[in-house]
């Protein structure tokens, strides 16, 4: 049972700490560093019951599905559809910013243009999307220890640059500012068929390693913040490892920026598989066709001038989790429905997530357009 929780955690915490961690500091520190902890933990705690959720629909659900699945069994078509523009805008949505932010980490360490770094990385990332070598996209499991060592060794770092003054700020009225990006890196949420797929319907464990992935991303992520925060101030970077090579010397500049170039790589290549595989799998394109819908349109909005690091990950994060987010507390409902377990608390814990989230897509929507 060891084993399955350990196995189960892994995956959760390897999938939902990706690149996202990587702007997380620049939006906080917007808000205020004890306003952006405060914001961080309130939306871990949302993801937390909307996991939990989907975790129980798993055990509910006969067979094996993916997100679109569940919606499909308890949405209907329109569901299925509602998951599939998520899951699209979700993952062009972090191709775009990992492709961005490829441009400027390698520009940190070698210098010149990062517009033209961000190309020399398409064409490599692309040719291996293209060649289906998934060996390349090490899995995000693999991740978690190195993630949290780099982690560790850039506190250990700051710790002696660290301003205390910069971490004790707090305006509640900013509380909203970094939800998206907050939102964009607690995203893990469809690990969770995979975690029922591997390990059964053994609800006890699943039920743990929701949890256990929400408190471990909760840790690094604060961590980092502090750290980087703490040196940095209001000079905090969109891509933080890069302010902090400045400030901590050219051995922070490798180490935080290799790190940055490697989890936003894999994650990249990741993506683009997995939305390859969708488009030639459930919609009958051919390979061609498939490459070209899944590494085009991200350099297209490239080229168009979207280069914003923070402001493509908010907006990912709040749009496509929102809707992430209302369509499993959806699914919930109708599955306690459909098995006559629902409550009247299911009802109130499902209406209060909704409202939430769709207040977070709108506060989303009306600031930056």
């Amino acid at each position: 049972m060891q084993r399955q929780l350990l196995q189960a955690t892994s995956l959760l915490v390897g999938t939902t700490i990706g690149a996202g961690i990587l702007a997380l500091p620049y939006t906080i520190q917007k808000a205020g560093f004890l306003t952006g902890i405060l914001t961080m933990v309130l939306v871990g705690l949302i993801v937390l019951c909307i996991n939990i959720m989907l975790g129980k629909v798993t055990i509910y659900a006969k067979g094996l599905h993916q997100l679109t699945g569940y919606a499909k069994i308890y949405l209907g078509q329109t569901g299925k559809r509602l998951m599939t523009i998520s899951m699209v805008l979700g993952i062009y949505g972090a191709l775009l910013a990992y492709l961005v932010g490829e441009g400027s980490a390698i520009s940190a360490i070698f210098g010149g243009p990062a517009f033209l770094y961000s190309l020399i990385f398409f064409l490599v990332a692309s040719y291996i999307v293209f060649k289906g070598i998934k060996q390349v996209a090490i899995s995000e499991t693999y991740m978690v220890p190195i993630v949290a060592c780099v982690i560790l060794l850039i506190f250990l770092f700051s710790v002696p640059k660290i301003d205390t003054q910069n971490l004790i700020d707090f305006r509640t009225k900013d509380l909203l500012i970094p939800y998206g990006s907050i939102l964009f890196a607690f995203l893990g949420t469809a690990a969770i068929p995979e975690i029922r797929e591997k390990i059964g319907n053994n609800k006890k464990i699943i039920v743990k390693s929701i949890i256990l992935g929400f408190l471990i991303p909760l840790f690094l992520y604060i961590l980092f913040a502090f750290s980087s925060i703490g040196v940095l101030g209001k000079n905090t970077t969109e891509i933080a490892t890069i302010g902090l090579g400045s400030v901590l010397g050219y051995k922070m500049v490798l180490l935080g920026n290799i790190f940055a170039i490697f989890a936003m790589a894999t994650s990249f290549i990741a993506l683009a598989l997995a939305i390859n595989e969708m488009y030639y799998y459930d919609y009958k394109l051919n390979h061609g066709w498939s490459f070209l819908l899944t590494v085009f349109i991200p350099l297209f909005l490239f080229l168009m001038g979207l280069k914003d690091f923070t402001t493509i990950i908010s907006l990912t994060g709040a749009l496509a989790g929102g809707l992430d987010g209302i369509l499993i507390a959806m699914i919930y409902i109708k599955a306690r429905q459909r098995i006559k377990k629902v409550k009247e608390l299911d009802y109130i814990l499902s209406t209060i997530l909704i409202l939430a989230f769709l207040f977070g897509v709108t506060y989303t929507l009306y600031e930056f357009f």
